[in-house]
């Protein structure tokens, strides 16, 4: 089964814990999709990051910036997309917000132009899933998939990730945006939850923010 044409490239993105790699796998088998997920693991900087912030912020934010790019640059491209669809468990948007929260100022304003070079050289997603949790089932979503150098993350660090993704889905006018309160929806173990999901991800959405609660489901 495929889903909707309109959509041949669909993003997911959340914050730390909220169930976006699950997700598109899930979606990408049913739909016999190609699956991009992130290769975060891989970066030697992420533990160095979460025991001293402020020494690795800047060399961590380029590392992924470059992997991210490279990534989506090989993977994704206008005749690619033609052939088969795409489900991603993120956007390159994600390495500015991160930044944002992470960086200094005078860091974040050269991160930033190196930024705009780069995005202007991948494909935008034609829609993007943002999958919202509140801070307590995040933060045991990352209590039970129990990668060390996560178990220190604060509350407050998620909470203010969570701000700059509400800011950048808020002020986005050129893409389609889906906002979904995932607050009472177990798309793992309840299969009429991911139902839901799936019959959501073949309506036809307007560029802008739709904010979608379970109830809302079709």
């Amino acid at each position: 089964m495929k889903p909707n044409h309109s959509y041949p490239f669909i993003a997911i993105e959340g914050n730390i814990g909220a169930g976006k790699s699950t997700l598109a796998a899930l979606l990408s088998k049913d739909w016999n999709t190609r699956l991009i997920l992130e290769e975060f693991e891989d970066n030697s900087f992420l533990p160095k990051f979460y025991k001293d912030a402020k020494r690795y912020a800047f060399p961590l934010e380029m590392s992924f910036l470059a992997a991210r790019f490279n990534q989506l640059k090989k993977q994704l491209s206008e005749q690619d997309l033609f052939k088969e669809n795409v489900i991603s468990d993120y956007i390159i948007t994600k390495c500015l917000l991160f930044a944002k929260v992470n960086l200094d100022e005078d860091e974040y304003e050269l991160y930033q132009k190196l930024f705009g070079i780069i995005q202007l050289q991948l494909t935008k997603p034609d829609l993007l899933l943002y999958l919202h949790n509140p801070v307590e089932k995040l933060q045991m979503h990352i209590a039970k998939r129990g990668r060390a150098y996560e178990l220190e993350i604060s509350d407050d660090y998620l909470i203010n990730l969570q701000q700059t993704y509400f800011d950048f889905l808020h002020t986005s006018k050129d893409l389609s945006i889906v906002l979904l309160d995932c607050s009472n929806i177990d798309f793992v173990n309840n299969p009429t939850h991911l139902q839901g999901i799936k019959n959501l991800l073949k309506q036809p959405f307007s560029l802008g923010l739709h904010t979608i609660t379970l109830n809302d489901l079709p």
